[in-house]
């Protein structure tokens, strides 16, 4: 999962696209990055780190220019290597780089394409790359010196013919504007926003409406599924529909996981939706477990918190806050190597006794995916004093690898491929365990905007929306993202990306 915004204003952009990458940063904690335009020149600064430390005062100050796009990032594949982060750049045409959040499901086939037909090489394994240089040979084809929306649009257009997969993207092109895109299905996120000033309208998209509140930009709307919207350097705003057959079908887990409390996406009030899945997950747990001596509900912070309280409301029994996080440790889902993962559990979180101490506790996660966390989590609350730990999921069991942007590791990673809830259960030693079923979960994320009739829910149930995915797919999948070849790549990486570090210094 990534992040991305953009701006064209009427100042310099610099300080406002760096607020925005830090409000998103829960997207991503790999590596950030932001490039402008000033005098027709790029100016970019991208490396591995959180934002605080990837840009210091003097990449800042060389960040010139009123327009520009920005990208926090965590790796679905491959490396993590600072070679990886983006924006990344083409000089050809006029000289164009993009944002991308998401993973094309085609991305062999397209770099064969690039490179035997369009003769354009692309540098990393990243399939933002290849995004990127298709969306540079459709402008191409407009054969003018000046782009008109239409050529824009035009391009965009055979984008989407092309590309398969799962895009919300930002492009900054020389001379021209900035064009944010969104995949025919609207998997992933996009918002866009104004901001009026003496000087006139400025624009912003984002993954998320929180950059726009952190920019003082005033909500728009969601961008479309298919639709491409072009902003001048002007600032003029041209938008069309550039996709066939569009499809509303925006990814579950955004609500469940990984978007702020805070944020609207696609109408839906992610903070709303989480509530709605504590109703419906307290209403299944009195109907099932009625003779449960459940003392407390305890959520696992943060994400579960607004769940957990409504659990604890539908109950009629108290809510406590039993953990105490530390702030400075990342999220663990998104940490790229399940070493790393397992350590950071223990500094991340620590209970207070007093809350599990002779208690018969509910604790209420997110989800639950490789299964290592919550069975350190309920190993915590076992040695804090708790009696019996019984263990409540907001989401369904996952059982199947992503393949449109979100780090869900390989199928046999995942503690619920091939087993039943009794073996999960076993698995992570709780006493009880209960999961969401899709149903309401579907129900409770779309009960705020009735015009979605369907969600991306393939983690859950293995159907996948763009329809090109079998099982020869998810084997090349599951060799890119195991656990050994990824850290042996990021290795590997180390010893080749000095000279790429001193350029982006």
């Amino acid at each position: 999962m990534c992040g991305i915004v953009g701006i064209v204003g009427n100042t310099p952009v610099g300080q406002s696209l760096y607020d925005g990458l830090t409000v998103l940063q829960h997207r991503g904690q790999d590596a950030a990055g932001i490039v402008t335009i000033h005098d027709n020149t790029f100016r970019l600064r991208k490396a591995n780190g959180l934002v605080k430390d990837v840009f210091h005062t003097r990449h800042m100050m060389r960040l010139q220019g009123n327009i520009g796009i920005g990208h926090i990032r965590y790796p679905t594949a491959g490396t993590s290597s600072s070679s990886e982060a983006q924006p990344f750049y083409a000089n050809s045409p006029f000289g164009i780089s993009l944002a991308h959040n998401g993973n094309l499901t085609n991305a062999e086939e397209l770099k064969d394409w690039l490179y035997t037909y369009a003769r354009r090489h692309v540098n990393t394994t990243s399939d933002s790359e290849l995004l990127l240089n298709i969306l540079g040979h459709e402008l191409q084809q407009a054969g003018n010196i000046e782009l008109t929306p239409d050529d824009i649009f035009s391009a965009i257009t055979n984008v989407h013919k092309r590309v398969r997969g799962a895009y919300a993207s930002v492009a900054l092109i020389i001379g021209h504007g900035m064009v944010a895109f969104r995949d025919p299905n609207g998997i992933r996120p996009m918002v866009f926003g104004k901001r009026e000033t003496e000087k006139g309208t400025e624009y912003m998209v984002a993954s998320e409406s929180v950059a726009l509140d952190a920019n003082d930009f005033e909500f728009v709307r969601d961008v479309a599924p298919g639709e491409a919207i072009f902003f001048t350097e002007s600032g003029q705003l041209y938008s069309k529909q550039c996709a066939e057959n569009p499809n509303f079908c925006p990814c579950i887990f955004e609500y469940v996981y990984f978007a702020r409390p805070d944020s609207t996406i696609d109408k839906i009030s992610v903070y709303g939706s989480r509530v709605e899945m504590g109703k419906k997950l307290g209403e299944k747990i009195a109907k099932e477990w009625a003779d449960e001596d459940i003392d407390v509900v305890i959520p696992i912070p943060e994400t579960s918190c607004d769940t957990a309280l409504q659990i604890a409301q539908t109950l009629d029994l108290p809510y406590r806050q039993g953990f105490v996080k530390n702030r400075y440790i990342g999220r663990t889902f998104i940490m790229p190597g399940q070493e790393q993962r397992k350590k950071s559990v223990r500094r991340k979180l620590n209970a207070i006794s007093a809350e599990f101490k002779g208690k018969s506790v509910l604790l209420v996660d997110d989800s639950i995916v490789r299964g290592t966390t919550s069975e350190q989590i309920i190993d915590m609350a076992r040695a804090a004093g708790a009696k019996k730990v019984y263990f409540a999921s907001a989401a369904p069991e996952i059982r199947f690898p992503n393949v449109y942007g979100i780090d869900m590791p390989s199928a046999n990673e995942l503690i619920a491929h091939g087993r039943e809830v009794d073996d999960i259960c076993e698995q992570i030693g709780a006493d009880k365990l209960i999961f969401q079923t899709i149903d309401d979960l579907k129900e409770a994320v779309g009960i705020a905007n009735p015009d979605i009739k369907m969600f991306e829910t393939s983690v859950f149930n293995g159907q996948y929306i763009t329809n090109d995915i079998d099982q020869s797919y998810l084997e090349r999948l599951d060799a890119l993202r195991n656990n050994e070849v990824k850290e042996l790549s990021d290795k590997n990486a180390d010893s080749i990306i000095d000279m790429h570090n001193e350029g982006a210094e």
